[in-house]
């Protein structure tokens, strides 16, 4: 989203954005992506190590988007405190090199500067669609 975002974080910012960076991971679109984060950005998902950098985001992205098809996705706004955000997420697709239908869930937060996000931090669970849970506590 290449808008300005108000100091702090409106919640009518942050209920836009999320809605809208559903929409663009759910098209797999990794240049719109790339264009809601700054220069120096930093992600860190799941067990992942750290990404730094655009370059280095998209090279993540493509990735993911390559190994996920049909990707059906719906993330909720659960908090805004000054300009960061946290959301829920819920998400289900193909594998492409299984062909399972595979289900996904997290929580994310984003840290907001100029309007883009600067600090991706994200949860990631994932199972095969009727398949048993992969935590290890149950």
């Amino acid at each position: 989203m290449n808008v300005m975002a108000p100091k702090p974080v409106t919640r009518e910012f942050a209920l836009k954005l999320v809605k809208h960076v559903e929409d663009i991971f759910a098209r797999g679109d990794v240049e719109a992506i790339l264009s809601g984060y700054t220069d120096d950005i930093v992600i860190r998902f799941a067990d992942i190590p750290e990404i730094r950098g655009k370059a280095a985001a998209e090279e993540f992205l493509r990735a993911r988007f390559a190994r996920q098809r049909n990707y059906r996705l719906r993330k909720d706004l659960r908090m805004l405190e000054g300009n960061m955000m946290g959301n829920y997420w819920d998400g289900e697709w193909e594998d492409a090199q299984t062909g399972k239908t595979m289900c996904g869930r997290g929580t994310e937060f984003w840290t907001i500067r100029d309007g883009k996000v600067s600090l991706w931090e994200a949860t990631f669970n994932v199972w095969e669609k009727g398949g048993k849970s992969q935590t290890p506590i149950t």
